[in-house]
């Protein structure tokens, strides 16, 4: 990589860490949509403020997208794409079966072009690829209270441990992590880019939701996060750069970043498990603050998932495993 290459990573990643705000604002004014674009590594981007992240592979082909974003946001994604890249849309990786992640798959597929060789190449529009029980739960098969139009649905779909796929030149490898956020959650490998897209098993802005109700565990989420580290992310040097991750929600990160990540779920789950084994009940737990010293970073205390939700999750499933 060339130093001038370098430098423009380094600041493209200082913009998404806070430290150079001209930049952000730059970049503001070049998009003008509320979603902004921060260029991680080789040929993939990372679309932000939809909510959830939005990982983007852009090449001579076509663009490729992992997860959708809400419905409402999809012009703004569209308008934050064509900063970029004036390509169709050729994929729609779905992470999980989340509406922040699935919202536009109707919308942004449309107008693409379907790239899988045994399709119909005339069809205009994306394929939409996901894990089998993320159509399952999509089309109200195992959860009526899930069902999405069907428009939404995944045109695409593998139910065995991974799918490999080519789009502009690399090699896109798709995984299944079971049971983890929920029973469906892929991560994306985009393996000469080195960017591994990580859906909702790792969250940067709090502790990870687990979907009891859908098939997820806490100890699925550490699983993958085992795989990604054991398998597939290598650092660079002491630890830092070389393989990017892009979270479900949050920043950019590295190696180092998912390490830490995975070791503060174990401390806490630790924790929990050693209090049950003693007997402990739920509230005596949480009066203990399992997870007090990393709430600072990871704490919430309203909205749709909370510290407290999780505590409760975590000790559930310890409870019955009688550990």
């Amino acid at each position: 990589m060339t130093s001038a290459k370098l430098l423009s990573v380094a600041a493209a990643l200082g913009l998404f860490f806070g430290l150079a705000p001209e930049q952000h604002s730059q970049t503001a004014q070049q998009t003008a949509s509320k979603i902004g674009v921060l260029p991680i590594q080789g040929n993939v981007y990372l679309l932000y403020g939809a909510g959830a992240n939005i990982t983007m592979q852009a090449g001579e082909q076509a663009v490729v997208l992992v997860d959708s974003g809400p419905a409402e946001l999809s012009e703004e994604i569209r308008r934050a794409i064509r900063t970029v890249s004036n390509k169709p849309i050729g994929f729609i990786i779905n992470t999980s079966g989340d509406r922040d992640h699935t919202g536009g798959n109707e919308n942004l597929a449309k107008g693409g072009f379907f790239m899988l060789e045994s399709a119909n190449q005339s069809r205009p529009q994306a394929s939409v690829v996901a894990h089998l029980k993320v159509l399952n739960r999509m089309t109200g098969l195992e959860d009526k209270t899930a069902q999405m139009p069907s428009a939404a649905w995944p045109t695409d779909t593998y139910d065995s441990s991974d799918w490999k796929l080519y789009a502009n030149g690399e090699p896109l490898i798709v995984e299944h992590v079971p049971n983890a956020h929920s029973d469906g959650d892929s991560i994306v490998f985009f393996r000469k880019s080195d960017v591994i897209s990580t859906g909702d098993i790792f969250d940067m802005t709090r502790y990870p939701v687990i979907d009891e109700k859908r098939g997820g565990s806490h100890q699925g989420i550490l699983n993958g996060l085992n795989h990604i580290l054991k398998d597939i992310a290598v650092a660079k040097d002491n630890e830092e750069g070389g393989t990017y991750i892009i979270s479900g929600h949050g920043r950019a990160c590295d190696r180092n970043d998912l390490a830490n990540y995975r070791d503060m779920l174990t401390i806490i789950r630790d924790r929990i498990q050693d209090m049950v084994k003693k007997g402990r009940t739920l509230e005596q737990v949480k009066a203990a603050h399992p997870t007090y010293d990393y709430d600072g970073g990871y704490g919430v205390e309203s909205g749709s998932w909370t510290t407290s939700m999780f505590i409760e999750s975590v000790y559930r499933e310890l409870s019955r495993l009688g550990k």
